[in-house]
């Protein structure tokens, strides 16, 4: 029960103590996640009520099935502009086959995020490494920034998911601008930056939503060309079933696996971070799969669209002193009141005003310090950002994602076909064994000696190098009469590594050149005993340290019963 219902864990034992302060986390995050909530769901291409109809269901279906305690889950701005990117490119009639879209693309999402957990796949998030998450992070910061410009100056032009295509409808159109759309936003814009700089525990979102419906309610600003949000529907979502087509959800299944693993790896990171402030270790990833996957799927039937974990959210949940998902349930109650009996009053909220919402909160998107850090000490992963980043901006969000995973994916594949290769020696008055290029007054090697560490698994990819390499290091050393292979960092030999293994030993043995292994663990003992390769090599040529090896060089034929046991232990002899 535990393990599928989390909540079961926290609750029977629930301190009273924590209830003052849950309340006042939960009642800190609804008065954000309003403003934000409608917000984000213009970037989605929605309107408003859209980001409250998200906050209210998947946000009480992950308090109950979540394992973050502070977690803070519904609209982001990341997943709101990957459902426009996605829905962008196809050809949609009216906004009712868009919502219709929208809500059976939450399912999809939630479906597959389901999926992932159920069969314990939470692993695959690993494939998005911290290079490619920056640069594309960075790009959706300034996609989604560039596409709120168009509401800062109450421009009448289309919108778009690439950087030059949003650019390309902006400035043809910029004598068209509205002034005082522009006032309001710049205002909002500096008036959220001073509270955040000065005043970062109090809520500026509320406070610019406030003050923009008064300034266009008291002054008339509509009629000065004043964009604003028009009738919010009041009232609770209805039951919705998504329409299941199967030409639909074909088209949308790239998109909704793109949103389903992004969404989960921000849940989890933010799940994370939190826990090392809070010192719980409580996010288990598989069932934040499954919890994300139930709020999604569920969610869509009530019209909501993607949702996962917020980073400002549940920062400002933390900060206010909330200790279990509780606060969440009580944001969930001041949405609910707010859709309820509140709606008439966002009449008069400027669009310029929700865009400058998004702009500050989507500002600390932008990573790129991180991009000159690589530039620094990793060039190889620079690239790897800055393509990201490029095919984001400027070809696709899906593509940009993908283009970085592909090229890290070559990246380690290549690394890994060109393992290091030292030459060891021992220094002297020490047992030691090091890297000859490293300590090269240290060390005395031994005349007919030659000890080579391989630092990776011998697998088929790297097969080739690893004989090229050995075949180097033996023309330099043409003196060698024994060559010891310390195995201590491989931790593998694949069927191709071990035939390849094989015929070095024959091409030595034709060179009256002796091979020695040493320091091999257990999976690999396992390898060269099941296939064979302990015959070619000879069991006494087999060490369980690399000191062992080099004294059985010199002339000590004795081992001590321990040495020889840990040496040839295998899964066939225990």
């Amino acid at each position: 029960m535990k393990r599928f219902f989390p909540i079961t864990e926290w609750l029977p034992t629930y301190p009273k103590k924590w209830l003052g302060q849950d309340a006042l986390g939960g009642l800190t995050v609804g008065v954000l996640l309003v403003p934000q909530g409608m917000a984000y769901a213009m970037v989605a291409g929605l309107p408003p009520v859209y980001g409250l109809y998200a906050a209210l269901l998947p946000v009480l279906i992950y308090a109950f099935l979540g394992t973050s305690r502070q977690l803070g889950v519904g609209p982001v701005a990341m997943d709101s502009l990957l459902v426009a990117a996605g829905l962008g490119v196809m050809s949609i009639s009216s906004i009712e086959a868009y919502l219709s879209l929208v809500v059976l693309l939450c399912f999809l999402v939630g479906a597959i995020q389901m999926i992932l957990g159920v069969f314990r796949l939470g692993f695959l998030v690993n494939f998005l490494s911290r290079p490619v998450i920056s640069g594309f992070t960075t790009a959706a910061g300034l996609i989604i920034i560039s596409s709120q410009v168009k509401h800062l100056l109450g421009l009448p032009v289309l919108g778009g998911n690439q950087l030059h295509t949003i650019w390309g409808h902006i400035f043809p159109k910029l004598s068209q601008l509205t002034l005082w759309d522009l006032v309001l936003g710049i205002g909002a814009i500096l008036i959220l930056l001073a509270f955040k700089k000065w005043l970062p525990k109090v809520p500026a979102h509320l406070i610019v939503v406030v003050m923009g419906i008064l300034a266009v309610t008291l002054g008339g600003l509509e009629a000065y060309g004043v964009h604003v949000v028009g009738e919010v529907p009041k009232g609770l979502p209805g039951f919705n079933m998504p329409n299941f087509e199967w030409a639909v959800i074909s088209d949308l299944l790239p998109i909704a696996l793109t949103l389903a693993f992004v969404g989960c790896l921000e849940a989890i990171s933010i799940g994370k971070a939190l826990e090392e402030k809070s010192g719980e270790e409580t996010v288990r990833p598989n069932q934040e799969f499954i919890a994300l996957g139930s709020a999604n799927m569920l969610g869509s039937f009530f019209q909501a669209y993607p949702v996962t974990g917020s980073f400002s959210r549940s920062a400002i949940s933390y900060d206010a002193g909330a200790r279990t998902p509780l606060a969440s349930v009580v944001a969930v109650v001041l949405v609910a009141l707010t859709l309820l009996f509140l709606t008439p009053l966002f009449y008069n909220l400027p669009n310029a005003v929700l865009a400058a919402i998004i702009m500050v909160s989507v500002y600390g998107l932008l990573d790129i310090d991180y991009a000159f850090t690589l530039w620094k000490q990793h060039k190889d992963e620079s690239l790897v950002w800055l393509l990201t980043c490029g095919f984001t901006l400027f070809v696709g969000i899906p593509e940009g994602i993908l283009a970085g995973v592909v090229v890290s994916l070559i990246l380690m594949v290549y690394r890994s076909s060109r393992p290091h290769i030292a030459q060891l020696a021992q220094i002297r008055g020490t047992d030691y064994f090091r890297n000859v290029d490293r300590f090269k007054d240290a060390v005395a090697p031994r005349e007919g000696l030659l000890i080579l560490r391989l630092d990776a698994q011998l697998y088929y990819a790297n097969v080739g190098y690893f004989k090229k390499a050995v075949q180097e290091k033996l023309e330099t050393n043409p003196q060698t009469e024994t060559l010891i292979l310390n195995a201590e960092a491989i931790n593998y030999i694949d069927a191709t590594g071990a035939k390849a293994l094989g015929k070095l030993i024959e091409q030595l043995s034709e060179k009256e050149i002796t091979l020695y292994i040493s320091g091999a663990i257990g999976p690999t003992r396992d390898v060269l005993f099941s296939s064979g390769l302990i015959d070619q090599l000879g069991s006494d040529h087999l060490f369980a340290r690399l000191l062992d090896a080099v004294t059985y060089y010199e002339g000590s034929t004795e081992r001590s019963v321990m040495a020889k046991k840990v040496a040839f232990q295998n899964r066939g002899k225990r």
